[in-house]
């Protein structure tokens, strides 16, 4: 008899942890599906030959950053043919990081909005011994995935935001299960 209760438990709980890993799967992977991420590519072109760029007015032109280096002015040398050096990159990275940050930050507000309505799905299976722990912990687990995504690209307010949200939703939860 304790057996065979030890073993349901052991399926129970296995049951419960494979929903909790493949809903935030299966979130994650619709995302990219239907949401694309900015590709690399599309904003750094690779020429097989590649120039030097020897003049501020060169860089600038491409969208570059001039860095002005003293190392090539030296007393024997008042009048350098090359001045600084150039980062042909820059403007286009600048783009990029934009269009990564707007990607992530929507792909962050999904993962919230589906974490919460997981979240809630478990609070409207009390009675269900798999599917209320599974997605409760599911939604708690999708809010964790959201919120590390986004984390190092968010500004101060908004991790204070994020994390009353987050401390919001858990104690809506515990009351809502625990708390009769």
């Amino acid at each position: 008899m304790e057996n065979t209760q030890s073993s349901s438990k052991i399926t129970r709980w296995s049951l419960v942890i494979g929903i909790i890993i493949t809903l935030n799967l299966f979130f994650n992977y619709a995302i990219t599906l239907v949401y694309k991420a900015p590709e690399y590519d599309a904003y750094f072109t690779r020429p097989q030959v590649v120039e030097q760029i020897t003049t501020r007015e060169a860089c600038v032109g491409v969208g570059g950053q001039w860095t002005e280096d003293s190392a090539y002015k030296t007393p024997e040398n008042t009048n350098p043919k090359i001045t600084g050096y150039c980062d042909p990159d820059y403007t286009k990275r600048l783009q990029y990081d934009e269009a990564r940050k707007v990607y992530e930050k929507n792909v962050f507000i999904t993962l919230v909005v589906l974490g919460v309505i997981t979240l809630i799905l478990g609070i409207l299976f009390p009675m269900q011994a798999v599917l209320a722990p599974a997605f409760s912990w599911g939604g708690v687990l999708s809010l964790i995935i959201a919120s590390v995504r986004y984390w190092s690209m968010a500004d101060n307010l908004l991790k204070v935001i994020i994390l009353a949200v987050a401390l919001g939703a858990l104690i809506f939860v515990a009351i809502r299960k625990f708390g009769k």
